[in-house]
């Protein structure tokens, strides 16, 4: 498409001419500056001076799959069937279970710069910017059906955390069940879907979405405390080497899941859990249950002691938050 040659070729930050650009597209300067309309209306500040031509406030990090791949491991290479760097999609999950409902796709794997339809738990929608954030889905396959994924939304967002120390990001926290947090806001969020035999072959689409470069008025719709990277490391972060090690960590743990199950990621999971020993609230349709939390069992369920003992809660429509936040 014209306008991501138009993208790349702005990347840097730095002023090119409308007959530069012109040459670069094969257009004339009259497409140039449709095209500029174009760019913007996906988000990105584009900022023209008369003499100078066009630039990108601040430039963009874009996604390469070829710095991506050059950063993997033999092991994840090899775990991966396809990798798919596109543009602006609807919602990489979407892609990626149509890919899994049509076909044999294990070890697929998409990414996109942007979604329009991109979603969080429970239906909510996930804001999303250009060139912003990470949107990442991996299609894989599970011989046992249902029960062989009991866990897997942990022990991702598990692998999630570690892939973000790789990062440089320390004192990440998981909210259960599939929350990312930073000093009690929220980081990255975690989205699985299934499709197949409930008790045989199946194929899981894990979706994941995190925070990286994004500006306060980009981030305006999110409807809760948020944080991204770039904040928290005091600059831009590289998305191309996140991505690198975020696939480094999750597609060993998919293709070893099966056989460790996340009894192998439970110790980790709790070592990381924002809520452990704190009182909360656990809404479950119209139900409300006041407690105090106690980690998780082999399975992932949530462990909550209340006043008429211990009761455990599996994830589904099962919403958590802290007693003084209500």
């Amino acid at each position: 498409m014209a306008v991501e040659v138009l993208l790349r070729a702005l990347a840097d930050g730095l002023f090119h001419s409308g007959e530069e650009l012109g040459r670069i597209m094969s257009v004339s300067r009259t497409a140039v500056w449709k095209q500029i309309k174009k760019l913007e209306d996906t988000g990105l500040q584009v900022e023209s001076v008369k003499g100078k031509g066009y630039r990108l406030v601040g430039g963009v990090d874009l996604l390469d799959a070829t710095v991506i791949e050059s950063r993997l491991t033999v092991e994840t290479k090899k775990l991966i069937s396809e990798l798919d760097v596109l543009g602006v999609v609807a919602s990489t999950n979407v892609l990626a279970m149509d890919r899994a409902l049509n076909s044999r796709a294990g070890g697929y794997v998409c990414t996109a710069e942007q979604q329009t339809a991109g979603r969080g738990r429970r239906g909510k929608p996930w804001v999303s910017t250009y060139a912003g954030s990470i949107y990442l889905s991996v299609v894989w396959e599970f011989a046992g059906g249902a029960a062989a994924l009991e866990g897997l939304s942990l022990a991702t967002g598990v692998t999630v955390v570690e892939a973000l120390r790789d990062s440089g990001l320390e004192d990440v926290q998981l909210k259960w069940p599939n929350d990312v947090l930073y000093d009690g806001r929220k980081l990255a969020g975690i989205l699985l879907e299934m499709t197949g035999d409930a008790a045989g072959p199946c194929q899981v689409v894990v979706g994941i979405g995190i925070n990286v470069n994004m500006s306060a008025e980009q981030g305006r719709g999110i409807g809760q405390p948020w944080v991204d990277m770039a904040t928290i490391a005091g600059s831009a972060v590289s998305r191309n080497l996140l991505l690198s090690h975020l696939l480094n960590k999750l597609l060993p743990m998919l293709a070893g899941y099966e056989d460790d199950c996340f009894i192998a990621y439970r110790d980790r999971w709790q070592q990381l859990d924002a809520f452990a020993g704190q009182q909360v609230f656990v809404s479950l349709g119209e139900e409300t249950v006041h407690g105090v939390t106690a980690g998780v069992d082999a399975t992932g369920a949530l462990l909550l002691e209340t006043a008429a003992g211990r009761r455990l809660f599996s994830g589904g429509e099962v919403s958590l938050r802290r007693a003084d936040d209500s």
